[in-house]
C-alpha cells in the first residue's frame, strides 16, 4: 500500500486567488517511510505574499525569484503521487490549492476519495484536542524542535510520524510480528510432537543379578496382593 504525506505553503488563504509557493511530500509503503521525497519552492507568478502568511512560513518573494512556476513542477508532482492515497493535515485546504493550480493548467482535479485528512482522524480519536500538528507531535513524542517556521517538507515528515501513530501503525505491526512468531512456534512444536525417537539399541541393564534376586525375595515376602508383586515384571523390564 502506497501513501503520500504532503503539505503546501501558500501566498494566502484563498485558493481561487492565492498561489502555492512550496510543496513537500514523503512516500510511505505499507506505513513505513521509503526515503523518497518531493520538494519544490514555486514562484507565485506575480501574486504577492500576504504578511500574515509570510509570518507563518517565512518565505518571501525574494526567496522565490529563481524558482520554477507551478506548471514547471506539476507533471513531476503528478508522477510522484500517481496511484497513492494522499494524506494531509486539514486536507481540504491543501487539496483546494492543488486542484486550483491543476485547473489553471487544464488538469483533472485530485478526487476526494484519494484523500485522508489527519485533522479529521485526530478529532475523532482525541475529541477534546488540541489537534494541531505541534500538539499531536507533543502527544505522540515526535520531535518537532526543528519546526520554528512552517515548512512543507519538514511538516510532511513530522505528519508521517504522527499519522502512523494516529492509525496505530507501529502497534499493529508489532502485533502482526508477535502473531507470526507465535504461529511459527506452534508449528515447530507440532512438528516436534509428531517425531518418534526410537533408540537403535537398548541400554545395558543397570541392575545386577544379585540386586534382581534380592528384590524378588523382598517382593515375595509381601504377599500376592502387594502392589510390587504386580509391578515387578514391568519395573525390572524397564531397568
Amino acid at each position: 500500500m502506497r501513501e503520500i504525506i504532503f503539505d503546501t505553503e501558500t501566498t494566502g488563504l484563498d485558493a481561487k486567488d492565492d498561489r502555492i509557493i512550496e510543496i513537500g511530500a514523503v512516500e510511505l509503503v505499507n506505513r513505513f517511510p521509503t526515503g523518497r521525497t518531493f520538494h519544490h519552492y514555486i514562484h507565485p507568478e506575480g501574486r504577492a505574499i500576504h504578511p500574515d502568511a509570510q509570518a507563518v512560513h517565512g518565505i518571501s518573494l525574494a526567496d522565490l525569484a529563481e524558482k520554477p512556476i507551478f506548471s514547471g513542477v506539476a507533471d513531476e508532482f503528478i508522477a510522484f503521487i500517481d496511484g497513492a492515497k494522499l494524506i494531509a493535515h486539514n486536507a481540504n485546504f491543501d487539496i483546494g490549492f492543488i486542484n486550483a493550480e491543476f485547473a489553471r493548467l487544464g488538469y483533472a482535479p485530485v478526487e476526494t476519495g484519494r484523500v485522508i485528512d489527519t485533522l479529521a482522524l485526530a478529532r475523532r480519536k482525541h475529541p477534546m484536542g488540541p489537534n494541531s500538528l505541534d500538539a499531536l507531535c507533543k502527544r505522540y513524542g515526535v520531535d518537532n524542535s526543528r519546526r520554528t517556521k512552517h515548512g512543507a517538507l519538514l511538516d510532511s515528515e513530522l505528519l508521517a510520524e504522527v499519522y502512523i501513530e494516529l492509525i496505530g501503525g507501529k502497534q499493529a505491526a508489532l502485533i502482526l510480528e508477535t502473531a507470526a512468531a507465535a504461529a511459527a512456534g506452534e508449528a515447530l512444536s507440532a512438528g516436534l510432537a509428531d517425531v518418534s525417537y526410537v533408540r537403535p539399541a537398548p541400554l545395558p541393564p543397570r541392575l545386577t543379578e544379585a540386586e534382581r534376586a534380592a528384590h524378588a525375595k523382598l517382593v515375595g515376602g509381601l504377599g500376592e496382593n502387594a502392589i510390587w508383586a504386580k509391578l515387578q515384571p514391568t519395573v525390572l523390564a524397564a531397568e
